[in-house]
Order: C-alpha cells, then sequence, then structure tokens
C-alpha cells in the first residue's frame, strides 16, 4: 500500500505545510480521497471557535472499521494485522491477520447486536490488553455504537463515575488481567462500580485469567458462550454501519482540573484521516514495518497509534500484555529483537525508569531491525533522549519527540523521522495543518523567536475534539474560552531561534504523571474524603523517573500516633477512590495552606517548596498568614 500523502524530504514538508495553511480544505481534501467513503462530503470544512462548532467532510458516510480491515482483504488479507505479545513470555504468542481479524470483528460485531447493542449506544470497555480488546473497539466501530475504554488500573467508583456520565448500558471486561506479577481482578472491579449503575442492561466476559467471578443472571455472559451462538447462526456477515462523518467514535475519559472527569469526544471521519495521516508521516512507515507502540490502549496513544492509525495504514501492529521490567528489565528489547520491530514508540517514564537497571539488560540484545524511535506522553529530558538514541537506537535511529493530547487525536508538533531535524528535548515542527502560536497571559501574540508564553492553535485540524459528552459548555470553557478565537492547549511552550517548540508543561492544574494526566482537584478530592483530613492541596514536582511526581500538603485531624500510617491509609483512599496511578508520592502533614485573603491556595508557593526551590517564592506578604510558609517549608520533605 503506498500512501500518496507521505511526506519524505523538507523541501516536501514546507510544500505541504504552506499548502495546508494556504487552501486548508483543499490539502485535506487530497488526503482524504485515499480513504473508503460510502459517501463523498459536500464541504471539506465549517468551523467557528467561539461556540465552538468544528465539522469536517460534512455530508461524508463511511466506517472507520471498513477502512481498518474491509479494504485490506483484496491486497493483503494475509498480512499480518495484529501481533499479541503475552504478558508472560512462555505464553504462546497470537498472529492475526488482516483477514483473520475481519472475521473476528464481524463475529463480535454480531455477539454485540444480540445482546441489544444499536448504533449510538456507548459501551464501556474495561480490559487488559489482549487482542480482545482491540476486537471490541473496532465491532463498535463497526456497528456505530460509541465505545468508552476504560484503563485496567482504574477503580470502581472511577467506573461509575464515567459509566454514569455517558450513561453505557453496556459493558465489556475479562475475569481478570495480567500485569507483570500481578493478577488485576477486573470483574470483580466492575460488580463493584455496578452497585451505582443499575441502568446497565449487559455485561459481556473474556476468560483470561481464570480467576472466580461473579456471573449474574440476564446481566452477565460470557464472550465465548455468545460466540458460540453467533457460529451456531452460521457466522452471518456483519456490514459495516454506514456513519455519518460527524458521528461520534469514541469518548475518552481524561482529568480536568475540577474534580469531575471529562469525556473528550471525537468523530468518525476526521480523526481517521488525521491518525492515519500522522501515523504514516511522523513515524515515515513503509508497508513491511511491524510498528510497536508500548502504551496502553486504554490512554489516547492506543487508540491512535495502536489500532486505529496503524491498521487504518494496512500496518502490523504489536500489542504488548505486560510491562517494561517483568519478569527482568530486558523484555522490551527481547520483543523487539523476537518479532524484529522496525518502529518502538514509547513513553519518557519507560526510557527513564531502564535507564535505571543501567545497560546490563541491554547486553547480548541486536535491536538491529529498529528504524525508528519515538517518545509520547511528555516531553522527554535530554538525558533520556541521549540515553535511547545511543543505547537503544545504536545512533542510527531517528527519535521523534512528538507533543500532542487526548483533546487532539494525534500527534500535533512533532520531527518526522528521519526527514525534519531532531534536537532533544524539542517537539520541533508542527504537522502540516497546525498553526501553532504563543500568547502572553492577556491573550497577546508573542512573535518571533527565542520567545516563551502559552501555547494556542488558531486553526482547526481533522483530529481536534468536537464536545464534551453530554456538556459542551466545559468544552467550550476548557479549550476555547481563555483566549477568544484559539484552542488552547494548557501548556506552555517555547520557541527556539530556528522556530522549533519545546513544551514546557501543564500551565493549569493538571499533573502529568509517567504520560497520564491526572487532575490536581481530582487527587485532593480523594485526599479530602479521608477521614480526619480537613483540607488538601496537591501539586507537581520533578520526579526522576516518572517526570512529574504528586506532592500531597495535608491538614489532618486524625492523626493517631503514626505518620507513615496515616500517609499510607490516605494513599489507599486515593488509590480505592480513582486509582492506584493517582497515589501521592509524597504527604506532608500541614498546619496551614497558603491562602489569599480571598481562600484561594497559592499552588504556586507550594510547587516552589515542593521542588526545594525556597528562595524564588515571591511576595508572601498579601497571605492570610505569611507564618504558615515558613512552617511548610521547615516540613518538606
Amino acid at each position: 500500500m503506498s500512501y500518496p500523502f507521505q511526506i519524505t524530504s523538507r523541501e516536501a514538508y514546507d510544500e505541504a505545510y504552506k499548502k495546508s495553511v494556504q487552501d486548508p480544505e483543499a490539502y485535506w481534501a487530497e488526503v482524504a480521497s485515499s480513504f473508503v467513503w460510502q459517501k463523498k462530503w459536500d464541504k471539506v470544512l465549517d468551523w467557528n471557535f467561539m461556540d465552538p462548532k468544528i465539522s469536517w467532510f460534512e455530508g461524508a458516510k463511511l466506517n472507520i472499521s471498513e477502512n481498518c480491515l474491509d479494504r485490506h482483504l483484496p491486497t493483503h488479507g494475509d498480512k499480518p494485522a495484529l501481533i499479541w505479545e503475552p504478558n508472560d513470555p512462555e505464553d504462546h504468542h497470537r498472529i492475526l491477520t488482516y483477514r483473520d481479524l475481519h472475521f473476528k470483528v464481524e463475529q463480535f460485531s454480531n455477539v454485540l447486536k444480540n445482546n441489544g447493542v444499536k448504533k449510538g449506544d456507548r459501551v464501556c470497555i474495561y480490559m487488559g490488553m489482549v487482542p480482545e480488546l482491540a476486537i471490541a473497539v473496532l465491532a463498535c466501530a463497526r456497528i456505530g455504537a460509541i465505545h468508552s475504554v476504560v484503563f485496567g488500573g482504574f477503580s470502581a467508583q472511577s467506573i461509575a463515575d464515567r459509566l454514569i456520565d455517558a450513561q453505557a448500558e453496556f459493558v465489556i471486561s475479562s475475569d481478570g488481567a495480567y500485569r507483570g506479577n500481578k493478577e488485576i481482578p477486573l470483574k470483580s472491579v466492575i460488580d463493584d462500580a455496578l452497585v451505582q449503575c443499575r441502568f446497565v442492561k449487559k455485561v459481556i466476559v473474556l476468560t483470561r485469567t481464570r480467576i472466580p467471578v461473579s456471573m449474574i443472571k440476564g446481566r452477565d455472559v460470557w464472550w465465548e458462550d455468545e460466540i458460540k451462538k453467533v457460529e451456531t447462526q452460521g457466522n452471518p456477515p456483519c456490514p459495516a454501519e454506514a456513519m455519518d462523518a460527524e458521528d461520534p467514535l469514541f469518548i475518552l475519559y481524561t482529568s480536568g482540573s475540577t474534580g469531575k472527569p471529562k469525556g473528550v469526544v471525537h468523530t468518525c471521519a476526521g480523526y481517521m484521516v488525521w491518525t492515519t495521516y500522522t501515523f504514516v508521516n511522523v513515524f515515515q512507515y513503509q508497508p513491511d514495518d511491524i510498528h510497536f507502540c508500548t502504551a496502553d490502549i486504554g490512554w489516547i496513544t492506543g487508540h491512535s497509534y495502536i489500532l486505529y492509525g496503524p491498521l487504518s495504514a494496512g500496518a502490523t501492529t504489536l500489542i504488548f500484555e505486560g510491562v517494561p521490567t517483568w519478569p527482568d528489565a530486558g523484555r522490551f528489547w527481547d520483543i523487539v529483537d523476537k518479532y524484529r520491530v522496525n518502529i518502538l514508540y514509547t513513553a519518557p517514564t519507560a526510557i527513564r525508569s531502564l535507564m535505571g537497571f543501567g545497560l546490563g539488560p541491554l547486553q547480548g540484545k541486536h535491536l538491529t531491525s529498529l528504524k525508528v524511535l519515538g517518545t509520547v506522553g511528555e516531553p522527554i529530558n535530554e538525558e533520556a533522549w541521549h540515553w535511547y538514541y545511543e543505547h537503544v537506537g545504536k545512533k542510527k535511529c531517528p527519535v521523534v519527540d512528538t507533543w500532542w493530547q487526548t483533546e487532539t487525536g494525534g500527534v500535533l508538533i512533532s520531527n518526522l523521522a528521519g526527514v525534519t531535524p531532531a534536537k532533544p528535548s524539542y517537539a520541533t515542527l508542527p504537522l502540516p495543518g497546525i498553526q501553532p502560536l504563543l500568547v502572553d497571559e492577556n491573550g497577546k501574540e508573542i512573535e518571533g523567536n527565542n520567545v516563551s508564553g502559552n501555547l494556542c492553535i488558531k486553526f482547526p485540524w481533522p483530529g481536534i475534539l468536537r464536545t464534551t459528552y453530554g456538556d459542551h459548555e466545559r468544552c467550550r470553557q476548557n479549550y476555547f474560552a481563555t483566549y477568544p478565537n484559539l484552542y488552547f492547549t494548557g501548556d506552555g511552550c517555547l520557541r527556539d531561534e530556528n522556530g522549533f517548540y519545546r513544551i514546557t508543561g501543564r500551565v493549569d492544574d493538571v499533573l502529568n504523571v509517567s504520560g497520564h494526566r491526572i487532575g490536581t482537584a481530582e487527587v485532593e478530592n480523594a485526599i479530602n474524603m479521608h477521614t480526619g483530613v480537613v483540607e488538601s492541596a496537591v501539586v507537581g514536582y520533578t520526579h526522576d523517573v516518572k517526570g512529574q511526581g504528586i506532592y500531597a500538603f495535608v491538614i489532618y485531624s486524625g492523626n493517631h500516633g503514626d505518620e507513615n500510617l496515616s500517609r499510607q491509609d490516605i494513599t489507599q483512599t486515593v488509590s480505592r477512590i480513582i486509582g492506584p496511578l493517582a497515589k501521592p508520592d509524597k504527604i506532608q502533614f500541614v498546619k496551614g495552606l497558603p491562602k489569599t485573603r480571598s481562600g484561594k491556595i497559592m499552588r504556586r508557593i507550594l510547587r516552589k517548596i515542593a521542588e526545594g526551590d525556597f528562595a524564588n517564592l515571591g511576595d508572601t506578604s498579601t497571605l492570610l498568614d505569611p507564618n504558615v510558609v515558613e512552617e511548610i517549608k521547615e516540613g518538606k520533605i
């Protein structure tokens, strides 16, 4: 399969970028013509950032699963679509060709229909990293159901919040999941969540770990039994539902700056075009390459660069069930050698964690198949960039440092592998179609180079979010209201003398822990629910492995003489309410918090204290009680 929209030289990048800005509709119409449409569009783009209202390829009909599966069958039905590497290296791996995957997706689409799922219904998927997760996602897309994948590390309460927000009446899960040396009891977590969600009609449960589970008559059914029913019906085909270009494809929940997670909505056509276009160009994908993205499908990276982008491009994509450090810290390198992986896309957190094991785990690993290395989730620090480039890529593989968000659908700023220049710790240049600008706090554009400001985008791209589920005003407030007529990313950014962009981190109260976005308000809400906690404030601080760690300042009345036990109790509460990924790394008990006279907590000061930067606390004289700051400084952990 060739890609007419693939950019293969710096000159071609400059030309494509220029065209995408001067005549975006013509540019994206040309890119979109490489896909299969059941009906062509009437209008390429209609938009305003005030409402906001954005629609791409208006009037078109398509189905993304048809573009990911059916269209590849005549030319490369026997090509591997999915390679699955299990958690335990001793277990058998699985390879599904495009024909296999197409068959299994049609089969499970019929299972969904048999269980009452219709176009527009919301389906919550809570599974480990097994091929059936990909099959479930693609089957939802095929029949027009809106999938909402929830990462298998979230707690029952977090799942309940998401089910209630989406009013998802259907759940797909498994008895359990394997992750490293742990067994995660997924079905029992779902059962706990469903106590609050009586509206859920059906739970389809895959067998994976064979741990005992409760199965409620009339509600819970086994995946395998449902497949058998379709087989006895003769495995009828399940044609792909004709979807409107702007029909929702999925909801993906991301932490906001309030305690309630927000459901980012992506639609069918624009998301498909953007993920495929960015996949092919950023990684310079060639038709026989093996692509290994180490993310979980529960995050946007997995949606865009394990499933939809690669499959729509007819690529071979690798799914890994386990973790990089089990059974030892050479697991990624073993996988690369075993499958002759060409593209490795992982998070700076994983790289820093593996750096901590030294070069021993790399001994005896060939890694000669690698052509491109990528990073995602947060800016990569220079030390980790060089380690990755030198020791994993043997100084032969370009490193693409990709910047994007759940809300953007796919990569917005990145070098293109081997085509445009890389610079350690810089995302570098915007992709065609992306028009970034830096603004000061008042929204005034900061022009020229060697400047920094808040990163905004002034024109829509096909993968931009359309709304937040059930609450369009929240979408407007979060992304479009801060600076009129601009999409505000929430990130600070600097532009160097060459016009390269470097992301400097969140400017709002959202932390980036191991590439996962966690709202400080969400963590504070969970801490405050712990008995004895009067009030808390949470900030991020520089963490050697995770990028950002979570530092909690807690006013606590329930101390039972053992501060460490109290810390563990609070951590347990956060884990129970949100999930283990949100556990604070440090908890400091304090008598008071630095507040203005109007009662606002000065997190800016707490951030500086958490970082140990006592010299730059700024003016504290306007605080309600300036002495609090001295006490907090003295008690810093």
